[in-house]
């Protein structure tokens, strides 16, 4: 997840300031069934404090536990645990335990990619067998050649015969809300607690500022003949809740020359159709692919009433159509819960939100 990647190398970034020596545990291979996919790591700090997670809270102590002897002896290890026995799940989880001791240009680096919302790599090389540790650990790869390992004790010489599990880490999931009442509020509230970047868009007539939006990373107000959205990817959902039809009309003129994975529209489907017919009179040669991701009304059929459960009913959908899903209840759903092709030697997992 990457916006559990980001808050780790906050973490780190701070911890580093202050000397405070640091681990970093990835789940890099799991058999059967498991909380969570490999790819998702934590942060321990030498005093206690541990930034992301594994599992679901129920690992944590026994990889805590596990990384002492790290922070001890500086040497990578990957723990197994064998959720058969000890959660019912019937998962059995790899987990690779290394130093964490990223140099300043390396988190640097992450932090340029991760503002600009350019994808990179990580890379783990580990092996299940007690066999030369020093070999083992985690880099990180941009585009530009450019390698940034986990620790400076990590061997990246190429060796066949060790496991690896590559990465994508895409740009965080970004929710753009243009509107400013309450229930953007709120929407704005639950999509950051779910991990996302959120923008909301408001009037210069009647500016709000970061404080009136909790968990809110940044607040524009301008008309929608001066918006400027950049950086406006697959990666992106945008919301119109204005309450009003013209201001909707307007704004939805102001993207048309973008491409969000979703665009939700507020009201019923009657706004919809009216509001459409009016936004291609104006347009009539617009992209498909523009009047595909628009959704209206937003959201899944919840039995939403209240602004918070509208919230959640407009997230719900954003998130099955960026992970291209029909909802259904898991109870109804056949195999795995988390649909991962055979994993091969080298495991290679896109990683968003």
């Amino acid at each position: 997840m990457t916006h559990e990647f980001k808050e780790i190398i906050e973490c780190y970034y701070k911890a580093r300031q202050q000397g405070i020596p640091a681990v970093m545990a990835t789940v890099v291979d799991v058999e059967g069934s498991s909380y969570r996919r490999p790819g998702v790591g934590m942060l321990i700090l030498e005093n206690g404090t541990v930034t992301g997670a594994v599992s679901g809270g129920c690992v944590e102590k026994e990889v805590l536990r596990q990384a002492q002897s790290v922070f001890k002896t500086g040497s990578p290890k990957v723990m197994t645990y064998d959720g058969k026995y000890r959660l019912g799940c019937e998962g059995l989880l790899y987990i690779l335990i290394e130093r964490f001791e990223m140099d300043n240009f390396g988190i640097e680096a992450v932090q340029k990619h991760l503002k600009s919302r350019t994808p990179f790599e990580i890379k783990s090389r580990y092996s299940k067998a007690e066999k030369n540790l020093s070999m083992m650990g985690s880099v990180v790869l941009f585009k530009e050649n450019q390698e940034f390992v986990f620790s400076n004790k990590v061997n990246t010489r190429i060796d066949a015969s060790f496991d690896f599990f590559q990465r994508e880490i895409q740009p965080c999931f970004r929710l753009v809300i243009i509107g400013t009442e309450h229930d953007a509020v709120k929407l704005g509230q639950l999509a950051s607690m779910t991990g996302w970047e959120v923008e909301i868009i408001g009037s210069p007539h009647h500016p709000k500022h970061l404080k009136d939006f909790p968990g809110v990373t940044r607040v524009i107000n301008a008309t929608p003949e001066e918006l400027c959205l950049d950086n406006i990817d697959d990666q992106t959902a945008i919301v119109l809740m204005t309450h009003n039809f013209a201001k909707d009309l307007l704004y939805l003129q102001a993207i048309k020359d973008t491409q969000p994975v979703y665009i939700g529209l507020l009201g019923p489907a009657r706004r919809r159709e009216k509001l459409l017919s009016a936004f291609i009179e104006y347009f009539p040669e617009v992209a498909d692919e523009f009047l595909d991701s628009i959704h209206g009304p937003a959201g899944l059929n919840l039995g939403a009433e209240t602004p918070q459960e509208i919230a959640i009913s407009i997230i719900a959908e954003v998130l099955a159509t960026i992970r291209n899903q029909t909802p259904i209840p898991l109870q109804e759903k056949k195999g795995a819960i988390h649909d991962d092709p055979k994993r091969k030697s080298i495991n290679v997992v896109s990683t968003r939100i």
